[in-house]
């Protein structure tokens, strides 16, 4: 018997797919799901039910529906990318510069699930393909809804990770700027306003949030801080990762720098505007490597780190910046210390510090918080002094420090957000130019 034979053989094929579904179920946690061998036996050995009852069985020389293959390879493909997008991988675009050097907008990635380990949906009755919209509508439904559960995974979160997300703020979406911060819009303008001008809202579980990707740099149980624009975990500076870029205003000696010279830089020319009046870029990004670079140029006279210091530039800027209390001293280049917390650890419970937990008190984790007029809190009615946590929570921040909306502007990242790791590049292009000028060609096939 050779090799073709065995693998022909019903048993042989049979014993394969069922140890697979075995150790699917073993890894799934849900025994019930064993009553699948039932159907994998049928579908090898007995063969008494028409499992895919679409496909029409042919007779001998009866000829082929064309219509009919396509919807069989249609609902077979519809089944098997669904299946791996919520096991194994899933296709990410990145959206914005927000972490530029190290991930390009146009960037086209794989995120890998199983690196942290793959959440089973919680909002089941989705439109395949879609995650929360389609045509301006919401593309799932809330009729069946699951606690949150994730599977085992190859790791934990490490600090300096690349990590995709679901954006904390995006529970509350407005129909007419879905792409605004609702929450920051409410401290800013209030919520009569807002809602009359770009209502009405829509409210969306934590799994059907838009997805964000950024760096972790805190992990729960870290004490950070931002001291000029660098992160700190306790009193060591953190790694300076090199796709890391910060602002500079770049005066030079009357005259722009070639367009040449700053693409071989590496510089995103959507970011940069020249001003005649300083003369110079008031604001141009740039990583450590190359800031030394542009100092070396000829046609530069200096370079100046554009850093935010306490008192702030303009009145209202604590409310843009986490836990938007107008006395922190924070702004978005010296910010913390922060405490970022872990599952299980217990915190005094204050007016002084309920800002920094009072989202994830009462949405992330559930709770009816209530403030009582002599600043009691209570905590689904009870009073409380303190807080146990139920879940870790993390620090994001993006690589491009001063064009990035990140864990400084709305706070810390729940654990059941957390999507998985980007880890390959699979495609990049560029917006505005046509192809073959629109593909990074480099950038194909790049690992994270």
């Amino acid at each position: 018997m050779n090799w073709r034979d065995i693998t022909a053989n019903r048993w042989v094929k049979f014993i394969f797919w069922a140890l697979l579904y075995v150790l699917w179920v073993i890894w799934l946690g849900n025994f019930w799901w064993l009553i699948g061998l039932g159907v994998i036996f049928d579908i090898f050995i007995t063969r008494k039910v028409h499992w895919n009852f679409w496909k029409k069985r042919y007779k001998e020389g009866e000829k082929h529906s064309a219509a009919n293959d396509w919807l069989d390879a249609i609902i077979f493909a519809v089944i098997v990318v669904t299946f791996i997008n919520i096991f194994f991988f899933q296709a990410f675009k990145i959206p914005s510069s927000s972490m530029e050097s190290t991930l390009y907008t146009g960037d086209h990635l794989f995120v890998s699930k199983l690196t942290y380990g793959p959440k089973i949906p919680e909002t089941p009755l989705t439109i395949p393909f879609t995650h929360n919209n389609i045509f301006g509508k919401e593309s799932y439904s809330t009729l069946v809804k699951r606690d949150y559960r994730r599977l085992a995974g190859l790791r934990k979160v490490q600090r300096g990770d690349c990590v995709v997300f679901c954006f904390p703020n995006g529970d509350t979406v407005l129909r007419k700027a879905p792409t605004e911060d609702y929450h920051y819009l409410v401290r800013t303008l209030g919520e009569k306003t807002v809602q009359e001008h770009w209502g009405p809202i829509v409210v969306r579980p934590s799994d059907k949030k838009d997805h964000y990707v950024k760096r972790c740099v805190g992990l729960p149980g870290d004490t950070l801080s931002v001291r000029d624009g660098l992160v700190w975990i306790g009193s060591s500076q953190q790694e300076v990762f090199p796709g890391v870029q910060l602002s500079y205003e770049v005066k030079t000696k009357g005259q722009r720098i070639n367009r040449a010279t700053l693409l071989k830089l590496g510089l995103n020319l959507n970011e940069l505007y020249y001003e005649p009046a300083l003369p110079g870029y008031p604001m141009m990004p740039l990583t450590a490597e190359m800031l030394e670079k542009v100092k070396a140029l000829p046609a530069v006279e200096s370079v100046t780190a554009n850093l935010d210091n306490y008192p702030p530039d303009y009145p209202d800027s604590y409310l843009s910046i986490f836990p938007f209390t107008e006395d922190s001293g924070w702004t978005r280049d010296n910010f913390g210390p922060l405490w970022i917390p872990a599952k299980g650890a217990t915190v005094p419970l204050n007016s002084e510090n309920l800002p920094l937990y009072r989202r994830i008190i009462a949405d992330y984790e559930h709770n009816r918080l209530e403030l009582d007029p002599d600043g009691s809190i209570r905590i689904n009615g009870q009073i409380a002094h303190s807080y146990t946590f139920k879940q870790d929570y993390y620090f994001m921040m993006g690589d491009n420090r001063h064009n990035s909306l990140d864990s400084r502007y709305w706070g810390f990242v729940p654990e059941d957000h957390i999507v998985g790791r980007p880890v390959v590049i699979w495609l990049s292009t560029v917006n505005g130019e046509k192809f073959p000028k629109n593909i990074r060609w480099r950038r194909f096939l790049k690992f994270v």
